[in-house]
């Protein structure tokens, strides 16, 4: 099999990360996040009309939605213009950091009767919440980078985040379903390796007017992908997985790292990725972060946003619960968290995510 080349002739092929001036927060230091309008990533790329209700002007942990996207059973309800259009809106007015949306083009039925979920496509979607609301960021959560040819990607963020005027969050991972990676053609063993080369191909495309690479069976030369985003040098990339492979793949090429929490043993194996639960597993995985930053000599480490915080309403746990869970990642050095808002309907979904933006939201700090 052949190895992922990855070359481009005018950017490094590795993230060096931020200079002293630009950290990122470390986690244990007396200011874990770093998270002041100098200093913390998602402060230091521009903002629409201000800053947004999720703005890191304040030390408070930001909380992204999930939209609700995979309610197919549901019909009309979340799954049409009005529905989509409706929930982003309660997201902005209610303070949330960002809407996120995820990627399977197309899952087996094996997989969605286990429990996997629907997915509608990212971009599309994140098109038309952008052209709903004027603050709120737009984050893949995740992206599975490899199933597109990376020039297609860069074109299609750099497209959505010019016309949200900078509002995008490109969190990406590896995939792990076979049989998509099958179904589209792409080399499921080859993947991680294709996703470094493709993390660089994107780097290439955002960071000049014109740029050559080759990679694994494609490349360009003498390329323009214009207008660049709006976001400088780019987009905050976000690097998906609790494997150890994606914790180095952050601290080499991303902005930052973004597990997912895994609570029981079935949501593991569904989703197939290493075991990660409380604030001890978690602080683990930030050591390993650490300790990868320091090997190859980047300064401050990547962010850490936690995806899967809790579904809400939590049935396993009480408001100041979940509140004492997010002091805890907090002291950690986590900045942000996703969240997921159930509801039979869209009344229901609306007055769910009412209560927890007055029971979490409007309490934290």
């Amino acid at each position: 099999m052949r190895a992922a080349k990855g070359k481009a002739s005018n950017v490094p092929g590795a993230f060096v990360g931020p200079t002293r001036n630009e950290g990122l927060g470390r986690a244990g230091s007396s200011n874990p996040r770093g998270c002041d309008k100098r200093l913390s990533l998602w402060c230091r790329f521009p903002r629409p009309n201000g800053a947004s209700p999720g703005d890191c002007g304040d030390a408070t942990l930001k909380l992204d939605l999930t939209l609700p996207c995979d309610r197919i059973e549901a019909g009309d309800e979340f799954l049409s213009p009005e529905g989509l259009v409706e929930t982003a809106q309660i997201a902005e007015r209610l303070g949330f950091h960002a809407v996120s949306v995820t990627d399977h083009p197309i899952p087996t039925g094996t997989w969605l009767d286990a429990g996997g979920h629907h997915a509608q496509d990212p971009f599309v979607t994140l098109a038309f919440v952008a052209a709903a609301t004027s603050r709120i960021r737009l984050k893949t959560g995740i992206l599975v980078l490899t199933y597109r040819n990376p020039f297609i990607t860069a074109r299609a963020v750099a497209t959505l985040d010019v016309l949200s005027r900078g509002r995008v969050s490109l969190g990406v991972g590896a995939g792990y379903l076979k049989r998509e990676f099958r179904a589209l053609g792409v080399d499921f063993e080859a993947r991680n390796d294709l996703m470094d080369e493709y993390l660089r191909a994107l780097k290439a495309a955002w960071t000049s007017d014109e740029f050559s690479f080759e990679g694994t069976g494609y490349a360009a030369s003498g390329a323009r992908i214009l207008p660049r985003p709006v976001q400088r040098p780019h987009p905050p990339l976000m690097i998906g997985g609790n494997a150890k492979r994606a914790i180095r793949r952050a601290a080499e090429l991303g902005d930052a790292w973004m597990p997912f929490l895994t609570p029981a043993e079935a949501l593991s194996t569904t989703a197939r990725t290493a075991h990660l639960n409380d604030a001890k597993e978690l602080g683990e995985g930030i050591d390993y972060l650490r300790a990868c930053c320091e090997k190859i000599g980047r300064e401050q480490i990547p962010q850490v946003m936690v995806s899967g915080l809790t579904s809400w309403p939590d049935r396993e746990g009480s408001a100041d619960q979940l509140l004492e869970r997010i002091a805890d990642f907090e002291a950690l050095g986590v900045v942000g968290c996703s969240v997921h808002i159930g509801g039979r309907n869209r009344a229901e979904w609306s007055d769910n995510a009412e209560q927890f933006a007055k029971e979490i939201i409007a309490r934290q700090g």
